[in-house]
């Protein structure tokens, strides 16, 4: 499909001709965005879809001139109800950013402020835009905190970001963008972080306001499923070029374009089945960390964790203390070379619970046997042991990788504290791991802020496969990635586990990747476990509502309708 956008609507707020943008690092220039065309009309919703490093993040910081240092628009328009943003003075665009433009962040991790109560942080924009009362703006920025499904509210008005989760944080930047009512909003990811009922929720929202108050949405997304449920039009982009654009359903049910027709395949909303292990002649990539390992002589279960117990004080100025149950005698058990995958909203508690299993955190009550041997009250040069046999990927890679160190280093940070290999053997190892996670060796001399989201949560994983662990606790290992990537590397975490037996603890708020990965589901909400069973008794056959609303929220399914 050519690049030229189909004729603008009457009723068009913004429209972007020919925009042209380059960074320039060490004195060398890259060209992130090559000639983008396209318009968002006065109430419609848009969604811009493509890998990590297709531009589409870039284009949408443009749109309100914050591109990171050594961006810079070279050539195009970025026309807004009729005024040219990539021209105007920064006088204008300051009176144009949060009253009529809102913006939703990626990273709501590194978007709050966090010295300042979250209350305050909605507050400020009502109070500088629409000149609300201190009183009146504190009052607003509560009931925003319950528009966008945030528990307890006020409470939660008078905390620190550190003290949400990283779904609540981000319903927090949603909450934000909306607070002024703009006349466009742009979202980033806007739901990455989030489980699929709130993420549901908030969508539904999106959708309600674009139509009730005319406000347009351009919707930056991986997610290709909920691009396809949303938007009314998409736009595809590769390697910082527009390659297919036109109607939502058009474009999903009879893609042209053969990256487009790779999206879609891939999309695990859309078309979501277990993955098997790939049959390979050769080793799979990435088998030689894995050489050395000893195969355990036990049988049973490689994990048992039973009745854990693990509470939260919980202090509001004001009030007096109470007790948050964060797990609630919760036991489940990792088959060897199995994947036990744990689901459930934000606050269920499910991260909590893969920490004191990986013993990261420590339960209050409640224990913990890895390959037949009690670990709940490990300490010392036993429980560090213990760190080369259990692996962990974070949530969050950004805030789990060192700013400062190289790809490489970071990558054989656990060889170099366990004394493994020498230099020239370590650097060998951080290549094919990088290889492994579908990576330039290339990229191993440069630091994580220069690598996408998606670029930086494959580093994470590669460190963690370095050690040959024999399990690997999984926190929501893929959510950064675009959809092609997520399916490389769960393939590769289904191929790994095939040949060497590992088993994984999969932390998940998306459906439709769990059912690609999962032998077992255990269904957490308010800290228990609701529902058990093997990966078909819970899909097929869900038991409890709350199953059944969370399978319904999976996003991809009103496009396949």
């Amino acid at each position: 499909m050519s690049q030229t956008p189909s004729p603008e609507p009457s009723g068009t707020l913004l429209s972007v001709t020919d925009l042209h943008i380059d960074y320039v690092t060490g004195g060398e220039t890259f060209h992130a965005v090559r000639g983008v065309s396209f318009s968002v009309p006065r109430g419609g919703i848009v969604a811009i879809v493509g890998e990590s490093g297709s531009g589409k993040s870039t284009i949408s910081a443009s749109l309100i001139r914050r591109l990171s240092t050594g961006g810079r628009i070279t050539g195009g328009r970025i026309e807004f109800d009729g005024t040219d943003l990539a021209s105007a003075g920064e006088r204008f665009l300051r009176s144009v950013r949060g009253a009529r433009i809102g913006f939703v962040p990626q990273d709501p991790s590194n978007s709050l402020n966090p010295l300042m109560k979250i209350g305050e942080q909605i507050a400020e924009p009502l109070r500088l835009h629409q000149k609300l009362s201190t009183t009146a703006a504190a009052a607003r920025a509560v009931e925003i905190l319950a528009e966008v499904g945030i528990p307890d509210p006020g409470a939660r008005a008078q905390q620190y970001p550190h003290q949400l989760s990283g779904g609540q944080r981000q319903r927090v930047l949603i909450g934000m963008a909306w607070a002024c009512n703009p006349e466009l909003v742009i979202a980033d990811e806007p739901t990455s972080a989030l489980d699929v009922t709130v993420q549901a929720q908030v969508l539904d929202r999106m959708e309600r306001l674009a139509k009730e108050r005319n406000t347009a949405v351009l919707l930056v997304t991986h997610d290709l499923a909920v691009a396809a449920d949303r938007a009314d039009r998409i736009v595809v982009m590769q390697a910082g070029r527009i390659v297919e654009q036109g109607i939502a359903r058009e474009v999903l049910a009879n893609p042209t374009h053969e990256y487009t027709q790779r999206l879609v395949a891939a999309a695990p909303g859309l078309n979501s089945q277990r993955l098997g292990p790939r049959v390979t002649t050769g080793k799979v990539s990435g088998s030689s960390l894995f050489a050395e390992r000893p195969t355990s002589p036990q049988q049973g279960p490689i994990l048992e964790a039973k009745d854990l117990v693990k509470t939260f004080a919980l202090r509001t100025p004001g009030a007096p203390a109470t007790t948050l149950t964060a797990v609630g005698n919760v036991s489940f058990s990792v088959p060897r070379g199995k994947t036990v995958s744990i689901v459930g909203e934000s606050g269920s508690g499910k991260t909590t619970t893969a920490r004191i299993a990986a013993r990261i955190a420590e339960a209050d009550s409640g224990t913990v046997h890895f390959d037949g041997e009690d670990i709940t009250t490990l300490k010392g040069e036993k429980l560090r042991q213990l760190r080369r046999r259990i692996q962990v990927v974070y949530q969050n890679p950004f805030g789990s990788l060192d700013p400062r160190m190289s790809i490489e280093k970071i990558i054989t940070e656990p060889l170099r504290a366990f004394k493994i290999g020498n230099r020239a053997g370590q650097a060998a190892a951080a290549r094919e791991l990088l290889d492994c996670v579908q990576l330039s060796p290339g990229l191993a001399n440069r630091r994580p802020g220069q690598l996408s989201g998606g670029q930086r949560q494959r580093v994470a994983i590669a460190r963690a496969l370095a050690l040959g662990p024999e399990m690997i606790v999984l926190d929501e290992p893929v959510s950064a990635l675009d959809v092609s990537v997520q399916e490389q590397i769960l393939q590769l975490l289904v191929d790994l586990q095939a040949q060497f037996n590992l088993s994984y603890l999969f932390i998940s708020h998306d459906l439709g990747v769990i059912r690609q990965v999962s032998d077992e589901i255990v269904v957490m909400r308010f800290g228990k476990v609701i529902e058990a069973g093997t990966a078909a008794e819970v899909l097929n056959n869900p038991q409890q509502d709350y199953t059944r609303e969370l399978l319904a929220s999976i996003p991809g399914q009103l496009a396949v309708r």
